[in-house]
């Protein structure tokens, strides 16, 4: 399975990436996650449902001190990544 999230709120300078790639990486999700220009963080969740699912969830509240608004979520076609990078 495969989620990309973007992410909308204060969600850049608190942590959100380092703490998403760790999570995910305890979890066995592969992707990726990046601040995007206009504030928001996006990723890229790969792995088993459940786990991705976990991960989805986090992303719609974010580590201590982010301000989630909105996290919009898009089903895609899984591309067999391995690992999980901070971009």
């Amino acid at each position: 399975m495969r989620k990309r999230v973007i992410v909308h709120g204060r969600v850049q300078g608190v942590f959100f990436r380092d703490t998403t790639r760790r999570m995910a990486e305890s979890r066995g999700v592969a992707g990726w996650i990046r601040n995007n220009p206009d504030g928001s963080v996006e990723a890229a969740f790969e792995g088993e449902g459940e786990a991705v699912d976990e991960m989805v969830r986090f992303a719609h509240e974010g580590p201590r001190g982010a301000a989630v608004e909105r996290a919009d979520v898009f089903d895609e076609e899984p591309e067999g990544l391995a690992g999980f990078r901070v971009a």
